[in-house]
């Protein structure tokens, strides 16, 4: 039986290049804050690597902090500079990424305020939303760039300038829209950005925030790498593997996006023409790649466990909330009841799907189904 893999926006494969790369800097094992000959070797992988991020996104080398995963990218963004600032206000969404959530949850248990936008039954979230939520002691918006669950796509440059007209700093978690979407930090704006490599077919292990040069970032983790802002020894084979699958991402951008819109209309197109499915999110403001539907009167873990056993990978939300018998918080957010988010599926294509992958999901989904409605 040959298997099927739909689940792109939880993780993707390591691209062979990439693989290829990291392979040989392999051999390079010093420790890049060494002033040796191993160390500056090391060093000269690793500043190499921020170098070729910063070119491709729009940002100053030094403006690039290296960390282990988008997640921590998120926490370093929220609590670093609430911990800067020392008090105030924070303004973000219902719908964000667990790790940008509980970043808040934290930050109220410190005695910050928090405020969290509730989006339309599309998944949308508007500029004039923030401006309406923004206080005098509004330190930071934090609004990701393309929701994990849904796929919508949200007017960030809008709310960065709003956020900055009233003196406060924007974060977008862009670990979704980075070789994704066309995506510069120059031209968005923000403050503070999150992606993580293994999104884009990089290897995991690896994710940077990048942080405009001026903003106050209080560090996490202690220590005198990433320019005092992440302690840590730093991994300049990861580094070097996240600038190549980024340089091969957005080289293939414009036409992999085409494909990816073409693919992901095919599979709607099928999985809506079953009855009592219906799609949630936005219809077209929305990632290439991502379509998500809730299956009216289905159990959602039969449904999942069903296709798996065909041999079809989905996801019934975030892969960071797998296995939480708790609905989707996203779904919930939209309107969705308990039971409706429960019996929802979350189908993400990639590089390597095909017209014959996506017809087989179809197929299987309708069994899938009706097995799960018997």
């Amino acid at each position: 039986m040959a298997l099927v893999y739909l689940d792109y926006a939880a993780t993707t494969p390591l691209d062979p290049e990439v693989q290829q790369a990291m392979r040989e800097v392999e051999g390079i094992f010093g420790n890049p804050s060494s002033i040796h000959r191993f160390g500056q070797e090391a060093r000269r992988v690793l500043e190499g690597a921020r170098e070729r991020i910063a070119s491709l996104l729009g940002v100053r080398p030094r403006e690039v902090v290296f960390t282990s995963s988008g997640s921590e990218a998120d926490a370093l963004a929220l609590l670093g500079v609430a911990l800067a600032k020392g008090k105030g206000h924070v303004v973000s969404t219902e719908v964000e990424h667990s790790a940008v959530l509980g970043a808040l949850r934290l930050l109220e248990r410190l005695g910050f305020a928090v405020t969290r936008l509730r989006p339309d039954r599309l998944g949308l979230v508007y500029p004039e939303q923030v401006e309406e939520a923004l206080r005098p002691d509004t330190i930071l918006v934090s609004v990701m760039a393309a929701n994990n669950e849904l796929g919508t796509l949200y007017p960030i440059r809008e709310m960065a300038e709003i956020a900055h007209a009233h003196g406060a700093l924007f974060h977008t978690d862009a670990v979704q829209a980075v070789g994704q979407v066309p995506f510069r930090v120059d031209e968005v704006g923000a403050d503070l950005v999150s992606l993580s490599a293994h999104k884009f077919y990089g290897p995991k292990g690896i994710g940077a925030l990048l942080v405009r040069q001026g903003v106050d970032l209080f560090p996490l983790v202690p220590g005198k790498q990433e320019g005092g802002r992440r302690g840590g020894t730093q991994s300049p084979v990861l580094a070097h593997g996240m600038a190549v699958a980024l340089e091969k991402a957005l080289r293939l951008l414009p036409e992999e996006s085409s494909r990816l819109l073409a693919l992901r209309r095919r599979l709607e197109a099928g999985l809506l023409s079953v009855e009592g499915v219906e799609l949630n999110g936005h219809p077209e403001r929305r990632l290439p790649k991502l379509v998500n539907v809730t299956v009216k009167g289905a159990d959602g873990e039969a449904l999942l466990l069903a296709m798996d056993l065909m041999g079809v990978a989905v996801s019934s939300g975030s892969a960071c909330s797998a296995g939480s018998l708790e609905p989707s918080h996203v779904l919930l957010a939209i309107g969705r009841s308990p039971r409706e988010a429960r019996a929802s599926l979350r189908f993400s294509l990639g590089r390597y799907t095909t017209e014959a992958e996506v017809d087989r999901a179809v197929e299987v989904f309708r069994e899938a189904v009706a097995r799960a409605r018997a």
